[in-house]
């Protein structure tokens, strides 16, 4: 049986939704790494890294391959980066300040103002 698209996206958010995984995402962006060098990277147990990368490598968030007797996490990026770069998006233009979103009443400022703008480079 398919599974619908609620479940899929229930497990894909809460496996993102843990800190220690996105600090494995976001450091397997610079690259491949073993479990040494990220738990050393992030100062973590090699124990907590391994229980973590796991959820990321079964929704293949990560991809695993053996180089000799260690494994190699590296990042799955046609899926993954584009997420950065859609939650970079939305923090600049939602919460720019220090990840306190921004108010409807807010919102609707600055909205006023980019409006404004446009508008005064468009007539000079």
């Amino acid at each position: 049986m398919k599974r619908g698209l609620n479940e899929t996206c229930n497990q894909f958010f809460s496996t993102l939704a843990n800190p220690t995984r996105l600090a494995i995402l976001e450091l397997l962006r610079k690259g491949p790494k073993n479990v040494t060098e990220i738990s050393k990277t992030l100062n973590q147990e090699q124990s907590m890294i391994s229980h973590n990368l796991k959820p990321l490598e079964n929704c293949n968030f990560v991809f695993a391959k053996r180089k000799k007797k260690e494994r190699l996490y590296s990042l799955n990026k046609e899926t993954i980066e584009q997420l950065f770069k859609i939650f970079a998006y939305h923090a600049e233009k939602y919460c720019p300040t220090e990840g306190k979103c921004l108010t409807d009443r807010d919102l609707q400022e600055r909205r006023r103002k980019e409006a404004a703008n446009r508008l005064y480079v468009t007539r000079h």
